[in-house]
């Protein structure tokens, strides 16, 4: 795959598709090797190709370097939890993830209140969707939990005033991110898995016809 061709809005729409549930790369594999890229193409095409890769890997590294800027603010935490809940909706994976474990854990207690929580029905005309698939969590639109955990984390970072400490911890690992995907040099694993979710992708848009 040449990630030189792929636009940032590529591969955001790829990070907000993929599944995040994928355990981290080894510590030893995601420190192993690190030179600089040759030209500004190479350096673009590196830097998106471990973004992708390493994905989990930077998520837990800004969370930890959040975390450690709020070990004397536990409101804080709570608020970063608010914010990290907020964008993890955004990905369809954890989203739909999420709908069907609390739908499962709701259905042992009440069949009827999960009967409620499912997505409502497409039209189907000539034996197609009329309307695009959306995501829907406990029977409502993946917007309404996002703007509300975004609600609910924008008054925590104001009660717990520590809004400038949270920027520059984020500042901090955005930084420590690009700095590690741009000097990481691709590996054989990394160039196989974007084969596999380049496969992948085109298997689920051939499906769907």
């Amino acid at each position: 795959m040449d990630w030189s061709s792929v636009t940032a809005e590529d591969l955001v729409d790829a990070l907000r598709e993929v599944d995040w549930s994928t355990p981290p790369r080894p510590v030893s594999e995601f420190f192993s090797r690190f030179t600089a890229p040759r030209s500004y193409s190479k350096w673009t095409s590196r830097l998106k190709c471990n973004l992708y890769y390493y994905r989990t890997n930077y998520f837990i590294l800004i969370m930890f370097i959040l975390g450690m800027g709020f070990l004397r603010r536990p409101v804080s935490i709570l608020a970063a939890f608010s914010t990290g809940l907020s964008i993890a909706f955004l990905n369809d994976s954890f989203a739909v993830t999420f709908n069907e474990k609390v739908t499962r854990t709701v259905r042992k207690f009440s069949p009827h209140l999960a009967a409620k929580m499912r997505p409502p029905l497409r039209p189907v005309i000539r034996g197609r969707p009329s309307t695009k698939k959306s995501i829907h969590i406990c029977g409502r639109p993946r917007w309404v939990f996002v703007l509300f955990f975004s609600i609910v984390s924008c008054i925590l970072w104001m009660t717990s005033c520590s809004l400038l400490t949270v920027l520059w911890a984020l500042l901090i690992g955005l930084l420590a991110t690009v700095l590690h995907a741009s000097f990481r040099t691709p590996n054989l694993k990394a160039r196989l898995n974007t084969f596999r979710e380049e496969f992948r992708a085109v298997w689920r848009n051939y499906s769907e016809f």
